[in-house]
């Protein structure tokens, strides 16, 4: 399949496509949902401006960085600096719940139709909005789970409590030396189970959920399937968009749709297929529950 030529759907018009979408989102046999950055981001959990600054103001002034990424990337001198900025970025993304419910909708709009979520995402807001456990496949970690920084075993280690105290006790963007998390098994530094390199773990959750997800697909290969994808950028297309372009073209039957502002778009070959909206992934949802 060709990358190289772009289209953004052969229904132009709005009304249409959310007439067809919702069509397809009740008569479809199965929905398969990919999920990228875009959909956090529509559900108020942004890195920068006011929200970073609520969080950050003091690493902006010391360290002069903008946004919490640069922050997770900068040179602290010590891990006490390292884990009291990383404690508090992984408290307001992962235990604090996301600003709009955007999460919620998408639920409650799906629950009841035979459905599979994959997602880049690391914050567990599937989850916290009631998505069924066992239908989801996190592919890049949880910011709620440790792992080893060796690693020097394939598990990882829920972070909640130890993340809490790190909040609770940080002074002057330090924690106390005796919070810094260990390996229990190795005694080496632990780290968040986020896939950056090849140190990162899958550990047999992972793999359970990556044999649920290819046993979804391959049992419904041939069905009525809607590839819902939600904001998915090019960061890592192999892992969501690629896969559902292939799988449409494959499929006759199948219908690839795509949200996500300013980034909707689809190959050629499956245009007739398909259904690109440029538009606010919240906004949206609203639209398909009117």
């Amino acid at each position: 399949m060709s990358l190289k030529m772009m289209t953004a759907g052969y229904i132009k018009n709005y009304s249409d496509k959310i007439k067809r979408l919702k069509e397809l989102l009740s008569t479809s046999d199965a929905v398969v949902i990919g999920a990228g950055a875009g959909l956090s981001t529509s559900a108020g959990f942004t890195y920068s401006g006011e929200r970073f600054r609520k969080y950050f103001s003091d690493f902006a002034r010391k360290y002069g960085f903008s946004d919490m990424y640069s922050g997770g990337f900068y040179p602290y001198k010590t891990p006490e600096e390292f884990w009291a900025y990383w404690s508090r970025y992984i408290f307001i993304n992962r235990y604090m719940d996301a600003p709009k419910p955007v999460y919620s909708a998408l639920y409650d709009m799906i629950k009841n139709q035979n459905y599979f979520v994959i997602t880049t995402n690391v914050d567990h807001c599937f989850q916290k909005a009631g998505f069924d456990k066992t239908r989801l496949f996190y592919t890049q970690g949880d910011y709620g789970l440790f792992q080893c920084s060796e690693p020097c075993c394939q598990e990882t280690f829920d972070n909640e409590s130890a993340v809490r105290q790190m909040m609770e006790r940080q002074r002057d963007m330090k924690i106390p030396t005796e919070l810094l998390p260990k390996c229990p098994h190795c005694g080496k530094p632990m780290t968040m189970n986020l896939r950056s390199d090849d140190r990162f773990v899958e550990d047999e959750g992972w793999h359970q959920a990556a044999e649920r997800y290819e046993d979804f697909l391959r049992t419904r290969k041939n069905g009525r399937i809607l590839f819902l994808e939600l904001g998915v950028g090019y960061n890592t297309p192999v892992i969501i968009k690629y896969p559902f372009w292939r799988m449409t073209a494959q499929n006759k039957a199948a219908t690839y749709a795509c949200i996500n502002y300013s980034e909707a778009v689809c190959p050629t070959e499956i245009e007739k297929q398909s259904i690109c909206i440029d538009a606010d992934i919240g906004a949206v949802l609203n639209d398909l529950r009117r």
